[in-house]
Parts: C-alpha cells; structure tokens; sequence
C-alpha cells in the first residue's frame, strides 16, 4: 500500500464523497434543469451541496458558483473581473508565485494590453505588504493573490488587501485562491474582504471535476461561456450534478478546524525535525508556512523528478517536486524565491491531508536516508 504524501496534488476521496457521487450516478441520475421527479431529485443535491459550501464559507448560497474545477474557477474570476471592470483602469496586481491557471490567465490579459504588477516573493516565499501597498493605485482594476501557495506553503497577506484598496481609492476587485486553504483553515469571504474566492472538491478529499467561485453578492464579472441558463448564466453547461453532490459531502465531512490544524502542526514539526535530520537536506517552506505543506531540498546526483520516481518504485512513496499541473516543468516558485539552481533542480514536495501519520513520516524519512547515503551528490 503506498504512503501517499501528496495531498496538495490531490486528497483520496473520503467514504462520504464516494458514496453521495455513486448514489447519482447510479439513483438520482436526472438532469437537475429536467422539471419531472428525477431532474427535481438532482437539483435538490446540487442545491444541497450549494448550501454545504455556502455554511462553511459563511456566506450566502446565492453567491456560490460551480464549476468544472479550480482552473476553470480562477479563468472566470480573472477573465470576467477584468472585462467588467477595464472601464476603470488596466492595472492587475498580483504575484508571481501564483497557481498557473492564475499565471497564464493573467498572462493573457498582459497580452490584451491590461498593465500588469507581479510581487516577488522573499527566499521562503512570501509576500511584503509594503510591495503590496505600492502596487495598488488608484487604476488598479483587479487584485489576485492565493492565500496558500501550493508548492512552500506560505501564507499570503490576503486580509491586508481590502483595507489598501479602500486607502488607495481604487475600485479594484479582489481575487483570492483559496485551493490550499479551503478545508484546512477557516475561510471566510467577508474576513478575508474578497469578492473572488476560487475552490475546489478534490483538495478536501472530494472528486476531481468539480469547482466552485464564490462571487460576492453585487459583484458584477462577465460570463466565459454560453450557451443555457445554469448557474444564473454565468457558467451554463449542465451541472455535473455527481461530482457537485460529492463536493457537498466532502465538505459536511471535514473535521473541526481546530483540532484538524493542531494535529497537522503536529505531524509538521515531527516531520520537520526528522529531515533535519538528515545530512544535507534543507527545508524551503518557512516557519509561518501552512503544516500541510513542506518543500525540501534533497542532497543527491539525482533531479527531484528521478528522487521522487525513486521514492515510489523502491517504497511506494508519493511525493511530487512541485505543482501537478505544472508536469514536472522547473518551478516557477522556486525561481521566484532565488534559489539556487541546485535547490531549485532538487527539491521536492511533502504534503499532508488528515489522513497522515507519523508512521508515513517515519518511512518517507527512512527511505530518503537510504537514497542519500546510496546516491550521494
């Protein structure tokens, strides 16, 4: 059986989510927009799921919007925020340690003529509010920063944003991708100031597929795609009524944050303690950084690729050297932090769900021990 340590990439889909998403595919398998018994039956598990998402955010259910994942969420946040608003300025603030869905579609809109401000992080990752603050001026249209970023962990000063914003008079709205941080943390749009709030199933043990956007109620983003009535117009397409439904179960089964966070920060410290230990290995996630998430530099010949191949053909252990979308293409955080190109080339990434344990710890530590001292530099 593997040791799977990376949950950033994607969590195994919990007994609840399996459950609710087998029971409409194989049950309540109606088209929600359908008006007979079945298509009501559906749209009532979509519209429960809705409102699972809408407790946990504390937020209305009329400002939850699903969508096919975290990608296609962020891509309708960013797009539709910038056609809405480009009457006002054309300047976009964001960072460059952002998710790529965020990156390239940011990238587009550089190409589309909207100046673009990207903020470095320091050598652990991490954003300066002061960089913050003077990039935001009275033209800036649409601010976009991840509260977790996924390959170090770090913690972004999202909180920070609203209130420059308000101080810079600048209409901008507020983006935030919330992938890592959903389910782990407590979110919460009307604490974090956003409008914009990107999640999706698969990070908090729920099926891949399935995203949601959260639009602060009178926010006003242009729709992507058409074609129907769903999701008020503003990304039609039939519901993907499964996935949504196990969506709603994963989240009505995640733990209290509380206690799910003090055992994470637990299993965080063991963890780091025990690479530490190791010769040679250096930890690139920083102290304040999310305990489900841990970035390390692994001293042998081999490329993270190889280390983690390794790992899984010799231990069966799961890890990954970076973003999963990114497949296997240098990091881009890494670079952005100033690493050096040996760290860069050789680190990988160790992540948590609930579901782990010192045990997994122990191994994953034991087996990098053997391929340091059988694969030296």
């Amino acid at each position: 059986m593997a040791v799977y340590l990376d949950n950033s990439a994607t969590t195994k889909p919990c007994p609840e989510a399996v459950a609710a998403v087998n029971k409409m595919l194989t049950e309540n398998y109606g088209n929600p927009s359908s008006l007979h018994g079945l298509g009501i039956e559906a749209m009532k598990a979509v519209s429960a799921a809705r409102q699972a998402i809408a407790d946990k955010l504390g937020c209305e259910k009329e400002e939850i919007f699903f969508t096919s994942g975290a990608t296609e969420a962020n891509n309708l946040a960013l797009f539709g925020a910038a056609s809405a608003m480009k009457r006002k300025g054309n300047r976009i603030v964001t960072t460059a340690i952002e998710h790529e869905s965020v990156l390239q579609a940011i990238d587009e809109l550089e190409r589309q003529g909207f100046e673009v401000i990207r903020l470095m992080p320091d050598e652990k990752g991490f954003i300066s509010i002061s960089d913050l603050r003077d990039a935001i001026d009275e033209k800036t249209v649409l601010v976009s920063m991840m509260y977790i970023n996924n390959e170090v962990g770090s913690v972004l000063p999202v909180e920070k944003i609203r209130k420059i914003v308000s101080l810079k008079n600048s209409p901008a709205l507020i983006h935030t991708d919330c992938v890592q941080a959903f389910g782990k943390i407590d979110v919460r749009p009307k604490k974090l100031g956003a409008d914009l709030i990107s999640i999706t199933a698969h990070k908090i043990h729920g099926p891949k597929g399935c995203g949601a956007l959260y639009v602060k109620k009178g926010t006003k983003i242009n729709p992507r795609t058409f074609g129907g009535e769903q999701e008020k117009r503003l990304r039609p397409g039939t519901e993907a009524a499964p996935l949504i439904a196990g969506f709603g179960a994963a989240v009505e089964a995640l733990p209290d944050f509380k206690e799910q966070s003090k055992k994470a920060e637990e299993l965080n410290l063991y963890a780091i303690e025990r690479l530490a230990a190791l010769d040679g290995v250096i930890i690139n996630s920083g102290e304040n950084a999310s305990p489900y998430i841990i970035n390390a530099y692994i001293p042998s010949f081999m490329r993270s690729q190889t280390v983690l191949q390794w790992l899984y053909s010799s231990h069966g252990i799961c890890v990954s050297n970076g973003s999963a979308c990114a497949k296997g293409k240098k990091s881009h955080v890494l670079s952005a932090m100033r690493l050096n190109d040996e760290i860069i080339d050789k680190s990988i990434r160790i992540s948590f769900s609930r579901e782990n344990t010192k045990d997994d710890v122990d191994a994953l530590c034991s087996a990098l021990k053997e391929l340091i001292e059988k694969y030296p530099k």
